[in-house]
């Protein structure tokens, strides 16, 4: 049940990282068994806020009041030992420790007793857990062996383990089935009864409303105003984030297709997919849409040729290939920004040699070099294709056009060209990744899930980037879990269920019940 007196209160919270104000004098208070939404766009502030409150960054000014009382949280453990909890984006594992293990990692001495952990009662209190998510995972699992939905779970299992009075939750979806939301969201609600207050962070409008009941607005690091979720129009909050009206949102339209670009027969390998059929022409937005475990991305990644395929053939222009690695893929003009961490490339300096455009969902680790600027990251690809250089010498000027066309056109929000790329807000690091793969200007692009973590404003502009590729006569298949974006963007939407193709259906003619419905036959 919601208490109207305040369990958090931040006032005039203030942090400031070299050359950047993320937070300028930000309030924000919490009722118990309240749902309060924290949003804004991409670098508005609201991770950094959260992480202020749970002790991962030290505050600059202002105060933090829990319960009455004034508080000074200087690291994690302190938040935890307030019962504050939190799901980050980037998922926080030990990937060769059990679920259980990881559930209860900041319990070591509960299990503990004479130098021995009881490992009978330790997966029997997982399993709890567990099973009040819904989850069918086996608590003596290593965590390194699930998929990426499986271990966002986990996180959400750590939380409830600790029994926290206030759990902060960011992007908590961003990898989850649609089933996994509705036991996600049922798990909110059951948690919001019982007088445990929560922060949601989502880019994802449609899901506000739904586990809600007030929104605080972030813009450029300042409150927007708060409001009650019930009362207000989806339009008005968006125009709350960004600051002004958005236009279209799904600007693909219009564009004709011309002559065939790419055709794939029989194509199958393994379990992962059997017998996949299609084309793609120029100036087409081909979706590709599924469950998590359709293999949308496995099909990407043999197309590509970053996996090899038991049988089937591939076209190019007309002309029968063999497309045995990425290299080979790359010298036809391919382009790829794939999602998943699984790839034959070693790191990314050996993508960028490649000459791969990769678009990872573990973008820090393997999509930038963090010690490098934003310059230099959207660059890099180029510089390695020896488009940027003349007799061996890096052409300085033309690498900070290149650069500064790509922050302005892609909003990129960073304080100047030179800043280190790791100060930049997750979703500003993922559309410099972005860039860099989208200035080879190649024939064809895969895009999986592009705009995942991204804002609603750069959403859009992500949109248009499409569509102006598409409009250049660029051959475009989009992998994506979001059906409004797919039913939005593409021409054509093929559906795939464990592996196979179970039905293609024109955009114009699409619906989501019709894409559902192909997608869990």
């Amino acid at each position: 049940m919601k208490n109207e007196c305040p369990i958090l209160k931040m006032k005039d919270i203030r942090k400031v990282f070299p050359g950047v104000v993320a937070l300028d004098g930000v309030s924000f208070d919490l009722r118990r068994g309240e749902a309060h939404a924290l949003v804004g766009e991409n670098g508005a502030g609201k991770s950094t806020l959260a992480k202020v409150l749970t002790g991962v960054y030290s505050k600059d000014g202002g105060e933090i009041i829990l319960n009455g009382e004034r508080v000074e949280i200087k690291n994690p453990f302190q938040a935890k030992s307030l019962k504050i909890s939190i799901i980050h984006q980037e998922l926080n594992l030990v990937p060769h420790m059990s679920v259980a293990e990881n559930i209860f990692i900041d319990f070591p001495g509960e299990f503990c007793r004479f130098g021995f952990v009881n490992r009978g009662r330790l997966f029997s209190k997982a399993e709890v857990i567990l099973r009040s998510l819904g989850m069918d995972v086996d608590p003596k699992a290593e965590v390194g062996s699930l998929g990426i939905a499986l271990k966002q779970m986990v996180e959400v299992a750590k939380a409830l383990a600790l029994d926290a009075n206030i759990i902060i939750m960011d992007e908590p979806t961003s990898t989850l089935t649609d089933r996994e939301i509705l036991k996600l969201f049922e798990t909110i609600r059951d948690l919001k009864r019982k007088g445990v207050a929560i922060v949601y962070i989502s880019h994802r409008m449609e899901e506000l409303k739904k586990i809600c009941d007030r929104a605080t607005v972030l813009r450029d690091g300042r409150n927007a105003g708060t409001i009650d979720l019930k009362s207000t129009d989806t339009r008005d909050l968006i125009r709350m984030m960004v600051g002004r009206e958005l236009g279209e949102r799904f600007p693909k339209a219009g564009i004709t297709t011309g002559a065939e670009i790419l055709r794939v027969e029989g194509l199958s390998r393994g379990n992962s997919f059997k017998d996949i059929s299609f084309s793609l022409h120029r100036g087409e937005i081909l979706g590709i849409a599924g469950l998590v475990g359709a293999g949308r991305t496995e099909l990407a990644r043999a197309i590509f040729g970053a996996d090899r395929v038991d049988k089937g053939e591939i076209y190019w222009f007309g002309q029968r290939v063999r497309i045995r690695s990425t290299a080979d893929a790359i010298r036809l003009g391919f382009g790829f920004l794939p999602d998943k961490k699984r790839t034959s490339v070693g790191s990314p300096l050996d993508a960028i040699r490649l000459g791969l455009g990769f678009l990872p969902e573990d973008r820090k680790s393997q999509g930038l070099v963090l010690k490098l600027s934003v310059q230099e990251n959207i660059s890099i690809a180029l510089l390695v294709l020896g488009r940027l250089t003349r007799w061996g010498v890096i052409r300085r000027k033309k690498e900070r056009e290149l650069a500064q066309d790509y922050v302005n056109s892609l909003r990129i929000k960073t304080p100047h060209l030179a800043q280190c790329v790791r100060f930049l807000s997750g979703g500003n690091q993922q559309k410099v990744v972005l860039a860099k793969w989208m200035s080879t200007k190649p024939k064809m692009v895969i895009f999986d899930e592009p705009t995942r973590g991204i804002d609603v404003g750069a959403k859009v502009e992500v949109y248009q980037l499409m569509t102006e590729l598409a409009r250049e006569g660029v051959g475009i298949i989009m992998i994506s879990s979001d059906l409004p974006e797919i039913l939005g963007m593409a021409d054509r939407i093929l559906v795939l269920h464990e592996g196979r193709l179970t039905g293609e259906v024109s955009g114009s003619e699409a619906t989501e019940e019709k894409i559902m419905e192909l997608a869990i036959k």
